[in-house]
């Protein structure tokens, strides 16, 4: 895709020309000539507002830098310190009470609270599994995982521990589905009579839970129940080698759990191109038009994945009822900062890469709108764009604006387009009511993300003095402030029953008990969504959304009032205890380095944005740029103060090298950065590390993308 065809005053790549012209446009109605001169206008008319927005942080940050330059070795004074970020117009007045004003809203986002998904949009076959972890099986999540507390055993199935997983989720069952004097358990039929589901001639304690079933009502294939607004499915085969042994031919219990999924194409995916940009596009149109699929090898065997349909049922009172068989999908586009050669303006400047999403994906999903029968993405007729790493109301407010061109543009209604805004930076953070004011229209979902969040805690405040270890960091005051303000303002600001607040990842796929031990909390807060890494997770986490009734938490959350103010937020999390030992100082940059490694020579080398990466431990984690910044701008930080030299980090990063290469040392396409130490990803690792500081907000997107093009080119 290195050629490059006029479009109205625009220079695009021949792929994506061709890409949009030849599968996105057709089935929108919108013509060719009308969507080229739209896209010039957006992309050349806001450009130089895109630009002054970027500028603005960057002054922002050199005279926080100077503030800290002026008072170093001086006790911190945070009223001082508040003072002097109102000056600058860092820290804004907040504005009266109101609520947000967005209509048209899906009920996954609204009102069904559950597990959301994030995944690279340029998986095919991730995309897919994520849009199909609507529906999981309990039977297979806790055979298969350590969520019981342990592994299968290698081999064939294990009956005992089959009985033991069918106990487990009869014991659910008998939590969330209670049966009047009777337990699921013993239960040996189930059957509907005059539209009430009785089990053993026994209804349950709340009839209301019971809503719908497939086949004969006096021996149903499928029961469907409802509670804290998710399903359940009880499915009955005895033909089936489980139900063949169950007293009440119950073969599996489905469970409804990631009711939402990302479909990112920002830091779970290294798109550096026109290439990389039209796989992440189509994907996202064979989402929308319900087309994609994926033909894998699995267990020797050819096997096509494509999205799974709607499930059919008969409601209580005898009428047909469809329940939605895929998670509601959103988009994540890319933030304000980053460029792409895919598309050159009439400068001859590359355009605003995350300009270009919110057209491309705006005008993919019409092919969902524009649907008058089959299976649809929003009811509502929305599309849902998440966007990242915004920096206060301004930048939110040049969302607004965006999008508000793009629907011109497309013919669409005003606020079609639906926001999702990510709590992750810090000046968002200390404005976040100003930040959902700003698009109070549009809002369908805020969140948290402690890790990206953390990273640009440390670059802001890198003058200030060293940071605390990052375990440290997770115990200091702000992180409870910043997640707990999150919820309360959302609240205050009317998102209960009109839109997502959601929590952060779970980082480790294999440690399902684990997860289920800790990420109760997350519902426990007031949160209607919680990122998970899995279908599998998203099926046990789950469980967790019948045992909290999430709704009545905020309710709760929302009488009590704001638990947290900016003064907290502003706590910055530096190292109150300095005197660490060699070893703990070596520790904690071998474990920033490996993972810095581990994940770059997996972006660099194989463009992999996101997959599991073991850490200095061999635990396998979720990896993706978020994880990368934090680390690169711990070290950076404890470079520039002093506590470790620059020649102790190179030092660690190329032993850590070869930790990683031994990592790899299956993967039989994988280049050794050891002994040579001289190859682009290595490079790329060093300069995240070593020009940490002068990064962008601390971005690692500037690096690894000017790496990876390196690569591609040569």
């Amino acid at each position: 895709m290195t050629g490059y065809v006029k479009r109205a005053s625009l220079e695009v790549a021949e792929g994506l020309a061709a890409f949009i012209e030849e599968q996105a446009l057709p089935g929108t109605g919108v013509e060719p000539a009308r969507f080229w001169d739209g896209m010039s206008e957006i992309l050349n008319g806001l450009a130089a507002k895109n630009r002054a927005l970027l500028d603005k942080r960057q002054a922002l940050q050199e005279k926080i830098d100077q503030w800290h330059i002026a008072r170093r070795g001086q006790p911190f004074d945070g009223d001082a310190y508040q003072e002097f970020l109102r000056e600058i117009g860092y820290l804004l007045p907040e504005g009266e009470a109101f609520s947000i004003d967005t209509s048209k809203i899906d009920p996954e986002i609204a009102t069904v609270a559950g597990p959301q998904l994030v995944v690279p949009i340029t998986n095919a076959r991730f995309a897919l599994n994520a849009a199909n972890a609507r529906w999981g099986s309990l039977y297979d999540a806790f055979y298969g995982t350590d969520a019981m507390g342990s592994l299968p055993k290698p081999g064939g199935y294990d009956r005992g521990r089959g009985a033991r997983v069918v106990a487990r989720a009869r014991v659910f069952l008998d939590s969330a589905f209670a049966i009047e004097g009777h337990s699921h358990a013993d239960a040996r039929r189930y059957h509907v009579d005059r539209g009430q589901l009785l089990i053993d001639d026994k209804p349950l304690e709340d009839p209301a839970k019971f809503a719908g079933y497939r086949g004969h009502p006096k021996a149903p294939e499928r029961v469907l129940l409802v509670n804290n607004g998710l399903h359940v499915e009880l499915v009955f085969d005895r033909t089936h080698p489980i139900g063949s042994r169950d007293q009440a031919g119950l073969a599996d219990v489905r469970m409804e759990a990631a009711v939402s999924a990302i479909m990112d194409c920002e830091d779970s995916v290294a798109c550096v191109d026109a290439e990389d940009k039209v796989l992440a596009y189509g994907n996202w149109l064979g989402l929308m038009r319900g087309d994609l699929t994926e033909t894998f090898e699995k267990g020797g065997a050819q096997m096509t994945r494509a999205l799974s349909p709607d499930l059919d049922y008969v409601a209580p009172d005898g009428s047909a009822m469809t329940v939605k068989g895929r998670a509601l999908m959103l988009v994540r586009n890319v933030g304000h900062l980053m460029t792409n050669p895919a598309i050159r303006l009439e400068d001859g400047s590359e355009a605003f890469e995350g300009l270009m999403d919110a057209v491309i994906t705006t005008l993919i999903a019409l092919h969902d709108l524009k649907k008058d029968e089959g299976a649809r993405n929003s009811v509502a007729g929305s599309v849902y764009v998440v966007k990242p790493k915004m920096h206060g109301p301004e930048e939110v407010a040049f969302a607004d604006e965006t999008f508000g061109m793009v629907e011109a543009m497309l013919g669409l209604e005003r606020y079609t387009v639906k926001l999702g805004i990510m709590d992750e930076e810090r000046r968002t953070s200390v404005n976040l009511k100003e930040c959902i004011r700003a698009a109070k229209q549009r809002v369908a979902f805020i969140n948290t993300g402690f890790l990206d969040r953390t990273g640009d805690e440390i670059h802001t405040s890198m003058e200030a003095g060293p940071f605390s270890r990052k375990d440290f960091i997770k115990r200091k005051s702000w992180i409870t402030a910043y997640e707990n303000q999150n919820v309360d303002i959302g609240l205050e600001c009317g998102l209960r029953g009109r839109a997502q607040i959601g929590k952060g990842m779970w980082a480790m796929p294999d440690a399902m008990a684990a997860m289920l031990e800790a990420k109760i909390e997350h519902p426990r807060a007031g949160a209607n969504c919680a990122w998970v890494p899995s279908p599998t997770a998203a099926t046990l986490h789950a469980l967790h959304y019948h045992q909290v009734n999430v709704a009545a938490v905020q309710e709760k959350l929302e009488a009590g009032g704001r638990r947290a103010y900016v003064t907290a937020l502003l706590d910055i999390p530096l190292a109150s205890y300095r005197r660490w030992s060699e070893a703990q100082i070596t520790r904690e940059v071998e474990n920033n380095a490996q993972g810095i490694l581990g994940y770059v020579v997996r972006w660099i080398d194989a463009g992999v944005g996101c997959s599991k990466v073991p850490d200095i431990n061999d635990v396998a984690l979720m990896e993706d740029r978020a994880t990368c910044r934090i680390s690169a701008q711990h070290i950076a930080n404890w470079m520039h103060h002093g506590v470790v030299s620059e020649t102790q980090v190179m030092e660690i990063l190329r032993r850590m090298a070869a930790v990683v290469d031994r990592q790899n040392a299956g993967d039989a396409g994988y280049v050794p950065m050891a002994p040579g130490f001289n190859g682009i990803a290595f490079a790329a690792a060093c300069d995240l590390v070593f020009k940490g500081r002068e990064q962008p907000s601390g971005y690692t997107e500037p690096v690894l993308h000017a790496r990876r093009l390196e690569l591609k080119s040569a």
